[in-house]
């Protein structure tokens, strides 16, 4: 392995580290009852919008790189739109759930995009790389088939839904080759000017009469770390292994999620949830390239 690919894997995975946080600060906001999915995402590019408008102004939109089809998808898929799918589907499932079925599916949506826009080659290795994640993935989640049918289904579309628009995020990432925190801050300006005047004309006074210090705490991490910060490790981290190494390591966000509940609430794991775990580090090394299988 690399120190390239070592650096690359290491600015993924502190991505997902304070993403896995981020399904817990959104699901707390909407079990206050004081927040709801759109306040969040109004504090979020609120915050993260007006702070990443100095950027906007000196790199400008990137059309000549990205085109309008890849700007829609960086808008789309880092902005106000993956975060409000994410935010309805916790409305109906478990953060357990959302980390499963959005960072668990992400490989392989990322995989099938970026080998239709980047012609990327898929190995066979990465194949079962891929079927080891989302296998691992449904387990610590404890999705079964016993639940198609139930209220969480919608939940798990929607997760689904936004783990394909992420995947379109990265693959227009990696190929217009965006430094830093351009994209970044293209996904949050757009959110901040396309979304927030729609919200503040309909719900405004909500955030209003919500409480101060849930605004302040939400617009910190929502705003700062997860918009910002993240998304710059993120970029960082695909210019260094690619789109679909990238996707590869954002399927141990469950597994984070897993170990931040032990450390951080005091939850005990049983042998179930440790045999996924161990199947998605497993899937994640294959589809990722850092482990590769000899051929006999």
């Amino acid at each position: 392995m690399s120190a390239r690919f070592a650096l690359g894997a290491l600015c993924i995975v502190a991505t997902v580290a304070v993403w896995a946080g981020w399904y817990i600060v959104i699901r707390l906001g909407l079990t206050s009852n004081h927040l709801d999915v759109q306040d969040l995402a109004a504090v979020r590019f609120g915050v993260a919008g007006l702070l990443m408008l100095p950027v906007v102004w000196r790199r400008g939109l990137a059309l000549d790189r990205l085109g309008w089809p890849g700007l829609i998808a960086i808008a789309v898929g880092g902005g106000a739109p993956f975060a409000l799918l994410v935010g309805a589907g916790l409305v109906y499932a478990p953060v357990s759930h959302a980390t499963a079925l959005t960072q668990g599916t992400v490989p392989l949506t990322v995989a099938i995009v970026a080998a239709i826009v980047l012609k990327e080659r898929v190995t066979g290795t990465a194949v079962i790389g891929y079927a080891l994640i989302v296998v691992g993935a449904l387990m610590i989640g404890g999705i079964s088939v016993s639940e198609v049918n139930s209220r969480e289904t919608l939940g798990h579309l929607l997760f689904v839904a936004a783990s394909v628009v992420w995947a379109g995020y990265t693959v227009a990432l990696r190929k217009a080759k965006l430094e830093g925190l351009h994209a970044p801050a293209l996904a949050a300006v757009a959110s901040l000017i396309l979304y927030l005047p729609i919200y503040l004309l309909l719900r405004g006074e909500r955030l209003l009469a919500a409480p101060l210090g849930d605004i302040v705490f939400q617009g910190l991490y929502q705003g700062v770390l997860t918009a910002i910060l993240s998304l710059l490790l993120y970029s960082r981290g695909v210019a260094l292994i690619g789109a679909s190494a990238a996707g590869a390591f954002v399927a141990l966000g469950p597994v984070i999620a897993a170990l931040l509940a032990i450390v951080v609430l005091g939850d005990r794991i049983d042998l179930h949830d440790w045999i996924a775990i161990a199947v998605i580090t497993a899937g994640v090394l294959l589809a990722s390239g850092a482990v590769r299988l000899q051929r006999t």
